[in-house]
């Protein structure tokens, strides 16, 4: 998943942990683009053929679907040649790993036209994906349906900053979470109150190539060039505010943080001078 993860159970069989990191595990042997044998680089390889995947895989592209949907295209998991083409080809946490393509692969994709039958997926010559952001606000998603499923009464899942809560808090009103500061890493810019759902920081900071980072504009298939350093969403589902928040460094503040509470979430957006801005749903959070 790009990072470290933690999982903090309230009640249920000390087993729970344990289990919960198995599955994290198991998203990211099906998901990651830099391991051979995953059903994402099987997919990305296949060249129009079928090729059977696992149920976690279809719900991680129903994601990506929803998520391209909600936000307009904003978010666009087809645009992993132009993410190789910023330079992020190797994995950051084993850089021998590297991610390639057949000559085939356009970016963007046909995601609309990916055909799922059963557990087979067919995708269009030339369409790939990239799980990304979003494998990780959806682990983070399966991780906290588990443990409720299992006996749980509370859970805490946190995938390489992606936070989704369910259940019971520690303290039995809320989940106390921080928000990083971008520019002083070791410290909480601020917190905020969950009863559930979850939060996610997407930032332009931490996966940079030069003057490129991993954030890509669909519109100019280059790193998206903007003021705004990190945006940070709560919403319902990790997935979905994985999405959202790429939504926050293609639209202009004011139009995002305006429309953000219309489908579900709020945001706080961190720019280059560290200036801070809300969306006028955020103060019920702090």
């Amino acid at each position: 998943m790009g990072g470290h993860g933690t999982v903090t159970v309230i009640g249920g069989s000390a087993a729970l942990v344990d289990e919960a990191f198995v599955l994290i595990e198991t998203c990211e042997a099906l998901w990651s683009r830099f391991l051979p044998a995953s059903d994402v680089t099987r997919l990305n390889w296949a060249e129009g053929a079928p090729v059977e995947v696992d149920p976690l895989t279809i719900r991680l592209i129903e994601a990506m679907r929803e998520g391209a949907a909600l936000t307009g295209g904003d978010f666009d998991p087809t645009l992993l040649p132009d993410l190789l083409t910023a330079g992020y080809r190797a994995s950051r946490v084993s850089p021998s790993l590297e991610t390639t393509l057949p000559a085939s692969a356009t970016s963007p994709g046909r995601l609309d036209d990916i055909a799922i039958e059963g557990m087979t997926v067919r995708m269009p010559v030339g369409t790939t994906l990239d799980a990304g952001g979003i494998g990780k606000g959806l682990a983070a998603d399966l991780v906290c349906e588990f443990a409720m499923a299992h006996g749980a009464a509370g859970v805490m899942a946190e995938l390489g900053g992606d936070i989704v809560v369910a259940g019971r808090a520690p303290d039995n009103r809320a989940w106390l979470l921080g928000i990083e500061d971008p520019f002083e890493t070791t410290e909480h810019l601020t917190t905020v109150c969950v009863v559930r759902g979850a939060i996610v920081t997407s930032s332009q900071r931490k996966r940079r190539f030069g003057e490129q980072h991993h954030l890509i504009d669909p519109r100019s298939s280059t790193s998206a060039a903007t003021s705004i350093q990190t945006v940070t969403v709560i919403a319902a589902t990790g997935a979905r505010a994985e999405a959202l928040a790429k939504s926050g460094f293609l639209r202009e503040p004011a139009e995002f943080l305006a429309w953000l509470p219309t489908v579900g979430g709020a945001a706080l957006l961190i720019d280059a001078d560290g200036a801070q801005y809300v969306s006028a749903n955020w103060e019920r959070y702090s």
